[in-house]
């Protein structure tokens, strides 16, 4: 009896056992069917997205452009992120993120099904909407080609895309993808950015306590932030950590140093305010020839021709020159003036340094790239250039007595006059550069023609429109400040011309250069000629307009410039590696008032940049063609006796001061 009703309880607990396993078997096997019905369902209903863009993923990328140091000047993006191949990051990096966010990612097909089931439970059980049991494929999935919204539909499809994906790329592809393009926090998406924003260092110099720490960010950026939550921060390290060493890719010992390992912020990197006029134009340049999503998104790097430390100087010597105009006005005066400055490398022209105005801030019209403004005197070394090249020598004698000209109009006439009011009468060439005579360049410009002097210019980098009548002697046509200085390379060179170059090189996101700098010779005036110009110009600065300019230890040369009523001001001079031109003026084309020169506005703000450049003393190097010789003054006539009218003179040794010169009986032929 005993017997039997053992033998029926078993039975009975063996029939309650197998019922039970016999539900819970067709639960999952329902559930599982239903699930399989519902994928097919999707795929065939619903519009699952192509995964064929995964193949050749190019996410929108961060431009950089960099000084002539190497160092971040500015990024451009619409999402900062800089795009390195696996290989690029240290080894640990992966490990970290596959042990934090998806441990069986090497296993798993793409999804790890019964992770996706135990969330789904989870979540029907809470009667909550989550994203638990996403694997790091399917998190490549959301992010590139579904929306971030939490429903049981995008989740399905997300596993679909998932599986399709661990099937046409391999897993270092997979983590590629997922390792870039991931949100980090702090507008930081992917590795390197990150590891740049909390770092201030790249991917690959990372240690594993920073791995750790990056590892931990994506669940919650903003949650595990180190910058607002630190407490939170150390706790989602020490879990990543102790992932690693549970799946064997670091020991616990190395979990525990990393652990302990102090952690160093790095700083926010700022664009540099004086640069950015400098940024501006390069950032135009890029837009201009490889269009607004290359520049914003194609992370491209660019590298600059700028010296940071020789812009923060430029940028002080104009604020500090436009103060001390300020202080020199007795009257009131509405508004202050602007001012700009360019400073090229003599020999290369590689601009070193740029100011576009008094404050970016307030403005951002560049007056140094965009604005066009008369030169006055300071265009005149073009005229006395393209005389010397034709049969003219420093001591050629031209009159400087009163002209009349005939005027635009029918029956006008033009009476150039010079900025003192006095005429000096016999004047050699030299002279009347140097003293900035403007009956003498008028009358000069009579005498070569127009044309030559057109042809000079553009071919020394002048690309503004120039006046075809005898005002372009005085600087009537308008310029900007970067095509003249740039001009002046050519005297500064021995006749070599140096088109401004503010780009050095320029790389795609994959390393592959698209431009480089590569300097081409062009010799568009003889280096005697040039030499001369230079000579004379000396002058200027020791004798003439430009005296303000005084006071380099090596030698210089240049020019000033005024224009009618004093609205603009300028002096662009050099040394043998230095070229720097400054302008000042009203934007509205207001007089800077009486007196206000290019030697007294411009020539000391020139001076006060150019004493701050780290130069070895040089001198302008003499052309084998030159010679130098005791000339008379007054009658531009070599003399032996090298008296006390005499001056000391260079000249080309085929343009001698004994040969006959052109005539100037002073009579005007119009």
């Amino acid at each position: 009896m005993a017997a039997g009703k053992k033998t029926n309880n078993r039975n009975r607990i063996w029939t309650w056992t197998h019922v039970h396993l016999s539900v819970y078997l067709l639960t999952i096997t329902s559930l599982l069917t239903l699930f399989i019905g519902i994928v097919l369902f999707l795929f065939l209903a619903l519009n699952i997205p192509d995964i064929s863009s995964l193949a050749s993923y190019t996410p929108p990328a961060t431009t950089v452009i960099l000084d002539k140091n190497g160092r971040q000047l500015d990024t451009i993006f619409t999402q900062n992120r800089f795009v390195v191949p696996i290989d690029s990051m240290p080894k640990d990096l992966p490990l970290a993120f596959v042990a934090a966010e998806d441990a069986r990612f090497f296993q798993h097909p793409g999804v790890d099904a019964w992770s996706t089931l135990r969330a789904l439970l989870h979540n029907l059980r809470k009667g909550e909407k989550g994203q638990g049991g996403s694997t790091i494929t399917q998190q490549v999935a959301r992010a590139l080609l579904l929306s971030p919204e939490k429903t049981y539909t995008r989740k399905i499809k997300e596993a679909i895309l998932a599986y399709r994906i661990d099937k046409v790329l391999s897993k270092k592809e997979i983590l590629h993808i997922y390792l870039n393009q991931i949100y980090f926090g702090e507008g930081a998406y992917g590795v390197d950015a990150a590891a740049r924003v909390y770092f201030g260092k790249k991917a690959v110099d990372l240690n594993l306590a920073e791995i750790a720490i990056l590892a931990g960010l994506p669940q919650a950026p903003s949650r595990y932030s180190p910058f607002k939550h630190f407490d939170l921060t150390k706790k989602r390290q020490a879990y990543v950590l102790n992932r690693m060493a549970e799946e064997g890719y670091i020991t616990a010992t190395m979990a525990r140093k990393a652990f302990a390992h102090p952690l160093l912020w790095g700083a926010p990197v700022e664009t540099d305010d004086d640069s950015r006029y400098f940024v501006q134009y390069v950032k135009k340049y890029i837009q201009a020839k490889y269009g607004w999503e290359a520049l914003m998104t194609g992370g491209l790097t660019i590298e600059t021709t700028l010296d940071p430390n020789l812009q923060k100087s430029a940028t002080a010597a104009v604020k500090r020159g436009v103060a001390k105009w300020v202080v020199r006005r007795s009257k009131k005066i509405s508004g202050l003036p602007q001012a700009a400055l360019v400073a090229m490398n003599a020999s290369t022209g590689e601009v070193r340094a740029l100011v576009g105005g008094t404050d970016f801030n307030k403005s951002q019209f560049d007056r140094a790239t965009q604005a066009r403004r008369q030169p006055g005197s300071a265009f005149k070394p073009i005229v006395y250039a393209a005389a010397l090249k034709d049969s003219f020598t420093p001591a050629s004698i031209i009159m400087d007595k009163p002209l009349v000209l005939t005027g635009s109009s029918p029956g006008s006439t033009w009476q150039p006059q010079n900025f003192d009011g006095r005429f000096t009468g016999p004047t050699t060439l030299e002279s009347a550069l140097i003293h900035s005579r403007n009956i003498v360049t008028v009358k000069l410009l009579q005498k070569i023609g127009i044309e030559p002097v057109r042809e000079l210019a553009r071919d020394m980098g002048v690309s503004s429109q120039l006046n075809k009548n005898l005002s372009l002697a005085l600087g009537s046509s308008e310029v900007t400040l970067l095509e003249l200085t740039g001009a002046y390379t050519t005297f500064a060179n021995l006749g070599q011309a140096s088109r401004p170059v503010f780009i050095t090189k320029i790389t795609d996101r994959n390393g592959n250069t698209l431009e480089s700098f590569k300097r081409k010779k062009r010799q568009v005036l003889d280096e005697e000629t040039a030499y001369l110009i230079t000579r004379i110009m000396q002058g200027v600065i020791e004798e003439g307009t430009g005296k303000s300019a005084r006071g380099l230890a090596q030698e210089a040369a240049g020019k000033t410039g005024t224009t009618d009523t004093y609205r603009d001001a300028w002096f662009i001079g050099y040394t043998p590696q230095m070229v720097c031109g400054v302008w000042m003026g009203f934007d509205k084309k207001l007089s800077l008032g009486n007196n206000e020169t290019g030697g007294l506005a411009c020539a000391p703000i020139w001076l006060d940049f150019m004493q701050k450049v780290p130069m070895q003393v040089q001198k302008f190097p003499v052309p084998e063609g030159i010679v130098f010789l005791p000339v008379d003054q007054q009658t531009g006539k070599f003399n032996p006796s090298n008296s006390d009218k005499s001056t000391w003179m260079a000249f080309s040794k085929e343009r001698m001061p004994w040969l006959e010169q052109p005539d100037d009986s002073g009579q005007n032929k119009e």
